[in-house]
């Protein structure tokens, strides 16, 4: 083997026992091992120029390192969290003589709660699993594993909370980079929905919120279609505004998504015939949905020639404020017990 191959692997190994918390791990797997860019990758493409017998006995090689680096990864991450499940046992004691605390009153649950564990419900009974994620996430599911380019505005410092000396590492601004990661997870067919907290450097007013969630949906098996996506939205539309309710469906760009679709329904407070919380439109925007694009279904280990997908994304939110009639979105993460205790 060349001798840059002897290298890469001494200083991967070197990288790899160097990462200090998950976070760093995970940035040197996606570094070395990552689909598009990663140094294996690029170190394997270099097999082309070899000849045919050097080119069997370097492959041979190269599989035989990859699945070196595979294990190495994987005994890091199970001893960072190994090492920090002892730090827990260890700062978390407890002092059997400190005086026990007054009763309190009993509390419920958030007004997002409450229509996320609808929704969950919903879903589960039409044979849906429910996902979490990170809340931190990284460049690469954030952004490009969903045909996000480097040059897409998204990316921009202003719309987006990168986190200080990591900078291929954001707060999630979408569930979204779930889509990718429950395809390599758990592959097709998939039927899966992610609730989640997301992150936008908003200007904060009655309708925008830096902090908020988001309710996201993914279907991939053969054979699926738009008619697919259309009747699951008009069964969750139905479910929360009622039998009359009509879905609308209109043209709009997603990166992740081709077609994409902006999803409306019928305003439930006018049945449609206008009013002033649908701006006398009689429709209100609740979701963005579309066909899932081949590149991401690539990135996420499916074979698009076999395999279609919709994935739809609602802002629940959005769902809250609707359901409840509550004006400033800005009441849901306030705080404010005058607020919460009316639900």
């Amino acid at each position: 083997m060349p001798l840059d191959v002897e290298k890469f692997e001494s200083e991967a190994l070197v990288a790899i026992a160097e990462a200090k918390d998950r976070a760093a791990l995970e940035e040197v797997e996606n570094r070395l091992l990552g689909r598009k860019q990663g140094e294996f990758t690029l170190l394997m493409r270099g097999l082309s120029e070899l000849a045919a017998p050097e080119k069997k006995s370097a492959g041979a090689r190269l599989n035989e390192l990859k699945g070196k680096l595979v294990e190495a990864v994987n005994q890091k991450r199970a001893a960072l969290e190994s090492a920090a499940w002892e730090q827990i046992s260890e700062t978390e004691k407890v002092d059997l003589t400190a005086p026990a605390l007054p009763p309190r009153k009993s509390g419920h649950f958030h007004p997002s709660t409450l229509v996320q564990r609808d929704l969950e419900n919903l879903f589960t009974s039409m044979g849906f699993a429910v996902l979490d994620g990170p809340e931190v996430e990284s460049d690469y599911y954030n952004f490009s594993a969903l045909n996000i380019p480097e040059t897409h505005p998204a990316r921009e410092l202003q719309d987006t909370f990168y986190i200080k000396g990591h900078n291929n590492w954001v707060m999630r601004t979408h569930t979204s980079p779930m889509q990718v990661r429950a395809m390599q997870k758990y592959g097709a067919p998939l039927r899966v929905v992610v609730p989640g907290k997301c992150y936008r450097n908003e200007a904060t007013d009655v309708r925008h919120e830096h902090t908020f969630y988001q309710f996201e949906g993914l279907v991939v098996d053969e054979g699926i279609n738009f008619s697919h996506l259309k009747g699951v939205l008009e069964i969750v539309a139905k479910h929360l505004y009622g039998e009359k309710t009509e879905v609308r469906l209109r043209p709009k760009y997603y990166p992740f998504v081709e077609p994409g679709v902006n999803g409306e329904v019928t305003c439930f407070t006018c049945a449609g015939k206008g009013c002033r919380l649908c701006k006398n439109s009689g429709w209100l925007e609740v979701f963005g949905a579309g066909m899932v694009h081949p590149n991401v279904l690539i990135e996420g280990n499916i074979d698009p020639q076999k395999y279609t997908g919709f994935a739809f994304g609602f802002g629940l939110t959005r769902l809250v404020m609707l359901k409840y009639g509550i004006d400033d979105v800005r009441l849901l993460e306030s705080g404010n017990m005058k607020f919460l205790e009316q639900f």
